[in-house]
């Protein structure tokens, strides 16, 4: 009996001592919900994802394979070579080229990759060689000269124009530093029974139906067009009967969309965002000067979606042609000269500012803007320099321009660039293409340079009226800060002036076309950086008007009038300015039924017959989080363990029965 006993007593130890293996080491945590149980076990990681795009010959970009989660290990790039499984690589920019490339050409390789981390820093301030995922001639089918192997941007890798089946992910600064020191305790734990993973959600609905072209998932609703809305403005306004004959018009472009290997961390400070900030700096000096007794009209247009296609610049004659409300007011048969701002932000900050005039056209109109632009030089007491642009170059570089060359081949054209026969940005179309990358007093000089030169060509010939011409520094760097920084970002106060931003970190991003492309005064869908630019030249373009007390838009519809800063103010303001929208996205999609359809091109429109026509799959959910898992091993443990223990439960229960069955007995 004591023999009995005494084994009962061994195995309820043995059964103590187990469950105090299993225990907490003497800490507790009380979850008091579900939620917080969760946050307990994954942390959320901060990310910009790079995405899956289509067009009409395949698709780019980067998609979970399949319908299901991604999860695997982190291992980091640079001590893990070769990939013994899966593995979430974690990789520094400078690596992140050449492990794409070993991706590309090693398909052993290229399965073991499960997932792609980017860590964050700033290569720019740190003297990187340079980093750009685009080609080296970008957008080289739609010039209107052969491209001969010519390297407009010697940087680029083209790896941006590659599908990937397997996630990519941007890291935050904050999220690069956790993900390293978690690379970094999985490596010095390789003997523990738990390894930390990360679990993607980058699920595209393109890939989950099968859609793997742009005119299949148009047709199935699982992508959506690329695109948005560009923005005209006339200084001063065109007005329909002020004038028996309509004048000569000197347009101004530039774009204000970049595009980058990862969405939404698109800021394309150098290409083209300090363009734009100098044609609005132009515009704004140009407003405190009479242009009404000119004898050339001054036209600026900003384009969208240019990246991709030219999608705005395109559209853009398109909807002239069509006659659409858009273009109202604007006759391009008109236009003698266009001049295009492109990247004008990587001028020394000390000594002479030197730009290059890359120049395109009828001769004749092509010498009469240099000598403006020479003229205009003169004036800024040699602080600016012009070159023109070398001949051995084959054109233009890539710019909205050559979809005028291609329209309209007898059109005198120029471009102003910081270079001459290579991109100075070393990140072009890169997330490194940031605010570090420009300094502000290049843009001035650079807008000093075309306000000028506009006032110039337009007919201006009073040198007191062109040295009066100048360009609110302060105003540059505002406009620095509101669209190419988070802090303040476009909850500035320069852009709150006029609209309610819908976020506060900038991107530009294209984005997708939602519902109707709609060539309203005001249209619904109109994206920040259009809305503000749109009210920005709006305002500055404008002349006062008669319905100052009215409420708008309602009673704001006199001959040439807009409302403008509706969003700012609770009735907005009423004001006489040729401001428009125009909508941009490919000529070769037409909406109807509330669907998009891809139509047939027209031979005689080359560009139309070499557009891509580019979409964005959808998706339901981005998402990325890591968290700490048991290894396969240790669950085999576990559940060995778990049959001893339940064996042993069995066997303690069955001798107890007994026991107590025959001390009854006795009883």
């Amino acid at each position: 009996m004591e023999s009995k006993l005494s084994l009962l007593l061994s195995l309820l130890c043995l059964l103590a001592c187990v469950h105090t293996s299993f225990s907490a080491s003497g800490e507790t945590n009380s979850f008091e919900s579900v939620p917080d149980l969760e946050k307990s076990m994954y942390r959320e990681i901060e990310g910009f994802p790079c995405v899956r795009l289509l067009n009409l010959s395949g698709e780019i970009g980067c998609s979970n394979p399949g319908r299901e989660k991604v999860v695997a290990p982190i291992v980091r790039f640079k001590n893990s070579k070769e990939l013994t499984g899966p593995a979430t690589v974690l990789v520094s920019v400078d690596e992140f080229e050449s492990l794409l490339s070993r991706v590309s050409k090693d398909s052993d390789f290229a399965r073991k990759v499960a997932g792609i981390l980017v860590e964050s820093e700033n290569l720019v301030q740190n003297g990187f060689n340079g980093f750009s995922p685009d080609v080296k001639f970008p957008q080289a089918e739609l010039a209107p000269y052969p491209s001969n192997n010519f390297q407009w941007n010697p940087t680029g890798s083209g790896i941006m124009w590659k599908a990937y089946n397997f996630p990519v992910f941007l890291l935050s600064e904050t999220s690069t530093s956790i993900m390293q020191q978690a690379a970094i305790a999985s490596e010095n734990n390789k003997k523990s029974y738990t390894k930390v993973v990360t679990e993607f959600d980058l699920v595209m609905q393109t890939t989950k139906s099968g859609t793997h072209d742009s005119e299949s998932c148009l047709k199935e609703g699982t992508c959506l067009p690329l695109g948005g809305y560009s923005v005209w403005s006339a200084l001063p306004p065109i007005t329909f009967s002020s004038s028996p004959k309509a004048k000569p018009i000197v347009l101004v472009i530039t774009s204000m969309d970049s595009a980058s290997f990862f969405r939404d961390k698109n800021l394309g400070a150098e290409s083209p965002i300090s363009g734009l900030i100098a044609l609005l700096a132009v515009v704004d000096a140009l407003s405190n000067v009479g242009l009404e007794e000119l004898n050339k009209q001054l036209v600026f247009s900003v384009f969208t979606g240019e990246a991709w296609g030219y999608l705005g610049s395109r559209r853009f004659f398109l909807e002239s042609d069509q006659q659409s409300d858009t273009i109202k007011g604007l006759n391009l048969t008109a236009v003698e000269t266009v001049m295009e701002i492109g990247s004008v932000g990587k001028n020394s900050p000390q000594g002479t500012k030197t730009f290059f005039a890359h120049t395109a056209g009828n001769a004749s109109s092509v010498n009469e803007t240099l000598s403006a632009l020479h003229h205009a030089q003169d004036s800024l007491s040699g602080n600016v320099m012009v070159k023109r642009a070398s001949t051995s170059n084959p054109g233009v570089p890539p710019s909205s321009l050559m979809t005028f060359l291609t329209k309209k081949p007898e059109i005198s054209g120029l471009v102003l660039e910081d270079f001459d026969s290579a991109f100075s940005n070393k990140f072009y179309h890169s997330h490194l293409d940031d605010l570090s990358n420009i300094n502000s007093s290049s843009i001035v000089a650079a807008a000093s340079l075309v306000a000028r030169t506009l006032y110039i060509q337009a007919g201006g010939k009073d040198p007191l009226s062109i040295n009066s011409i100048k360009i609110n520094a302060s105003l540059v760097e505002e406009l620095l800060g509101c669209l190419l920084d988070c802090e303040p970002g476009l909850s500035c106060g320069l852009v709150k002036h006029y609209i309610s931003p819908s976020t506060t970190c900038p991107s530009h991003y294209v984005g997708v076309i939602l519902g109707a492309p709609s060539t309203a005064r005001y249209p619904a869908y109109a994206g920040d950086i259009s809305r503000f630019i749109w009210n920005f030249l709006a305002d500055k373009t404008a002349l006062p008007s008669k319905n100052v007390s009215s409420s708008c838009p309602k009673h704001c519809n006199g001959d040439g009038e807009l409302c403008i800063r509706q969003e700012a103010v609770e009735k907005g303001v009423c004001v006489i300015s040729t401001t428009r929208y125009v909508p941009a996205y490919s000529t070769r999609l037409k909406y109807e039924h509330e669907s998009w359809t891809v139509v047939p091109s027209n031979s005689w429109d080359m560009m139309g017959v070499k557009d891509p026509v580019w979409t964005e799959s959808n998706w339901d959910m981005i998402r990325v989080r890591v968290y700490t898992v048991q290894n396969d091993g240790y669950d085999h443990l576990i559940l060995l363990l778990g049959i001893l223990v339940t064996l042993l439960a069995y066997l303690v229960i069955f001798l107890g029965r007994t026991l107590v069955r025959k001390a009854l007995k006795r009883d």
